[in-house]
């Protein structure tokens, strides 16, 4: 179980066990969790582990990048145990598809696929990226150093765009929220960028005083590139805000300025205040 104090966190936090016959378990600590429940892109990470060590299982010698994962979240899980169990639907030469299925307390928590080959090291052609900073500016907001802990930034570095958290000033904007993430004592690696789809606060923050718990229903990510060294810098925007439900891009771009990782997910918004 991670704490804030712990070397490497992230690595601690994702670590699985393989109990044979394509099943794994995992531990879900207290640190990287939204209130009283497991974070999301955390859960996310677990699931492409699983897979991906079942497609290097079935397919001896390689070591699949993951390229997407498609997740549907059923419920939401708590601290504690977790077991996930894979089945291969293909292994070829370009990609390889595992659906994998979370389980705690006998009950179904998360159910995906996961697409595994090699991701591209090539220079891109063309790219439409935010216009950010590769690092923080000196008056980005540490979520670590507010009274109220925002209890990612317990277990990782996180910097916060004033210019784009209205809701911290119980103020209105468009649902457009920007900011930076980096894990503490170990690389910036493809696993976490994929965290980092999903580590800004709700866009729907920033409309109409819907603050509150934003459980996500389904989030697909793309992984585009290993990042460099450093920073990510992730833009996350809404199209549309409407009843119950919302929607969220987010693009993470990393220190070379090079995209690594697109999410996009459903989610029911908060009630308005």
């Amino acid at each position: 179980m991670t704490t804030g104090t712990e070397t490497a966190p992230f690595r601690r936090a994702i670590g699985i066990e393989d109990l044979g016959d394509g099943r794994f378990t995992a531990e879900l600590g207290q640190h990287w969790t939204v209130g009283p429940k497991a974070h999301g892109g955390l859960l996310l990470v677990l699931l492409t582990r699983a897979g991906l060590a079942r497609l290097a299982a079935d397919a001896p010698g390689a070591a699949p990048d993951p390229l997407a994962i498609a997740a549907d979240f059923l419920r939401a899980p708590d601290p504690g145990p977790v077991e996930m169990t894979t089945e291969v639907l293909k292994l070829g030469r370009t990609a390889s598809v595992v659906q994998v299925r979370m389980t705690q307390g006998g009950k179904a928590m998360l159910a995906a696929t996961v697409t595994g080959g090699v991701l591209p090291a090539d220079e891109p052609q063309y790219a439409e990226l935010p216009e950010m900073a590769a690092e923080p500016p000196a008056d980005a907001f540490d979520p670590g150093s507010a009274e109220t802990v925002f209890g990612l930034s317990t277990s990782c570095d996180l910097r916060f765009d004033v210019s784009s958290t209205a809701f911290m000033r119980r103020a209105q904007a468009a649902p457009v929220v920007r900011g930076w993430t980096r894990p503490r004592d170990e690389p910036t690696d493809v696993l976490y960028a994929l965290m980092a789809g999903d580590i800004l606060p709700p866009t729907v923050f920033n409309v109409g005083g819907r603050f509150g718990w934003a459980p996500t229903v389904q989030l697909t990510a793309l992984l585009r590139a290993k990042p460099a060294p450093g920073w990510l810098r992730v833009e996350s925007r809404s199209r549309t805000v409407a009843g119950t439900w919302f929607d969220e891009d987010a693009t993470v771009v990393d220190a070379a300025g090079r995209l690594v990782c697109q999410a996009r997910q459903l989610a029911l918004a908060p009630l308005p205040r």
